[in-house]
């Protein structure tokens, strides 16, 4: 029988290992509900690991993880140029520089948007910063151009989870690689090691709550293959009961 991991028969081991260090990375980090390729709400794509950590009297926290296992899932052929990924890093060190000056000299940006103060993000576009717009300008398009589409950014624009990771392995890791907000897990000693926090994206209770049953809906599945339990089982079982 299949790991009630490994959804996809064609899955590479790379891919599948990627997949299977996450999870165990989301548990050890509280994250107590998880399931591979699990359906978004709001949008079309499917989540290589979704995980959920409960909250004391709050809603709890929802985090997306998607694995590539190789340069050619990040990006398409006829857009991966040398001078493109140069001026990326480029950017992103201008990015990191601007952003470092703008935290000391408008300590008041911090939004406060988070239920957990490590998350707070700040909102450097509120004083119209025309150099620090025109690098994100050119940083998300060149991104766009490299990753062959849209995917990371309309994840992130539907809300489909407070958190996002960008889990590599080592030697595939770039700075410039990982999109704006999300954070970056890189395969290490056996396991993952985090080198870039995410930033905090809030939705709403109701949206979580979607997010959670995508998982559980997913981790059903999963199972049912372990188990060999068919759709038609499942109906003769309704019709008996």
């Amino acid at each position: 029988m299949d790991s009630p991991v490994a959804v996809r028969r064609s899955e590479t081991e790379t891919h599948l290992r990627l997949k299977r260090l996450a999870l165990l990375w989301a548990q050890a980090n509280g994250y107590t509900a998880c399931a591979a390729e699990v359906s978004l709400p709001r949008c079309r794509y499917r989540a290589d690991v979704a995980a959920y950590r409960p909250e004391p009297k709050q809603p709890g926290v929802t985090a997306l993880f998607e694995c590539k296992q190789a340069v050619s899932d990040l990006h398409r052929d006829n857009c991966r140029t040398d001078a493109t990924r140069a001026r990326l890093r480029s950017l992103s060190r201008r990015r990191e520089v601007l952003e470092r000056n703008l935290r000391i000299h408008y300590p008041t940006l911090r939004t406060g948007d988070s239920l957990f103060p490590e998350y707070d993000s700040h909102d450097f576009l509120a004083i119209g910063h025309q150099a620090y717009g025109r690098v994100l300008r050119e940083f998300a398009a060149l991104q766009n151009r490299l990753n062959g589409g849209t995917k990371f950014e309309s994840l992130v624009r539907y809300r489909c989870a407070n958190l996002f990771f960008l889990v590599v392995p080592k030697e595939l890791f770039c700075e410039g690689d990982v999109p704006l907000g999300w954070g970056a897990l890189v395969e290490s000693n056996e396991g993952l090691c985090l080198v870039r926090k995410p930033v905090w994206h809030d939705n709403a209770a109701e949206m979580r709550l979607r997010f959670l049953q995508r998982i559980a809906s997913a981790g059903t599945r999963q199972f049912n293959r372990l188990f060999d339990i068919t759709r038609d089982e499942i109906v003769a079982a309704a019709n008996s009961a």
